[in-house]
């Protein structure tokens, strides 16, 4: 069996269907109101969440459509994983509309979370469990779990099974945690940076397993803080910085128009070296 032919049975009955239905590039950034709600897996208007006296995000509005991989790029404190978790359903907007998989994720959180799988950045692992101990735990939990042998051939574990997660490297570690969140046959998935910790062969394999979920139909929200490892994987990105989108669209263009961003910032100025390692680009702009 190749490998797209295992990802193609990790997704679910109405996650494969939107195979082919993705819009690549900027044709998908219009209004979420425009958009056929059948096509859209995410739409968020006006998003805002404030910790006390920091706007930690601010009036944040994107789509992802369906069958596409969305990045959100940006640097560390940047407001990824706030947004990430409010479109998970761990956490509850100040203000703006969220919609995910047609539901509001704070109101309806335990249906949502049943149709979605998580691979957080770290942690998420019981030490003493091996893969399959713990790829049949989290199965238990769904009503139509995906094989929990067949997935760890996926992730490349098949011959790791006698080794406890404590012994896992950090490349292997990381795979486990994507098998997991895929044992429940997601609609939609979040990804938050998932090469991170990975040594140059972990990320690559990681890497054309994102491809291939790409390609038979998965629609993945992706975190990074890479713009290369954006470029590689999403068909569209928001970049965001301070809490703001600063840029919308596909990789090419989203680049593009960053770097012609000249105005000034009202924070203080940012590094673009995580964004773009070979230090091209402009400051970010708040």
């Amino acid at each position: 069996m190749s490998r797209t032919e295992l990802a193609r049975g990790a997704l679910s009955a109405e996650g494969d269907s939107a195979e082919g239905d993705s819009a690549r590039g900027d044709s998908a950034q219009g209004d979420p109101a425009a958009d056929d709600d059948r096509a859209v897996a995410i739409s968020v208007s006006g998003l805002s969440k404030n910790y006390g006296n920091h706007a930690a995000v601010r009036d944040l509005s994107f789509t992802v459509r369906r069958g596409e991989v969305f990045g959100l790029l940006g640097p560390n404190g940047a407001g990824k994983t706030t947004t990430v978790e409010i479109l998970e359903g761990y956490r509850a907007p100040d203000a703006g509309t969220v919609r995910v998989l047609g539901v509001d994720p704070t109101l309806d959180g335990p249906e949502l979370r049943s149709r979605i799988g998580v691979m957080l950045q770290e942690g998420g692992l019981y030490p003493g469990l091996r893969p399959l101990e713990m790829l049949e735990l989290f199965a238990a939990y769904y009503p139509d779990p995906d094989d929990p042998k067949r997935l760890l051939e996926l992730v490349g574990l098949g011959e790791r099974n006698t080794t406890t997660a404590r012994r896992l490297s950090g490349g292997e570690a990381q795979r486990l945690s994507l098998a997991l969140a895929l044992v429940g046959r997601p609609e939609l998935l979040f990804l938050d940076e998932p090469t991170a910790g990975m040594d140059p062969h972990a990320r690559a394999a990681t890497w054309d397993l994102i491809r291939d979920l790409r390609e038979v139909g998965a629609t993945v929200v992706l975190t990074t803080h890479g713009m290369d490892e954006a470029e590689q994987l999403c068909d569209r990105l928001a970049i965001v910085d301070h809490g703001d989108l600063v840029a919308l669209g596909s990789p090419k263009s989203s680049r593009s128009r960053h770097v012609r961003t000249r105005s000034a910032s009202r924070h203080a100025p940012v590094s673009t070296r995580s964004l773009w390692p070979d230090g091209s680009g402009c400051r970010v702009k708040g």
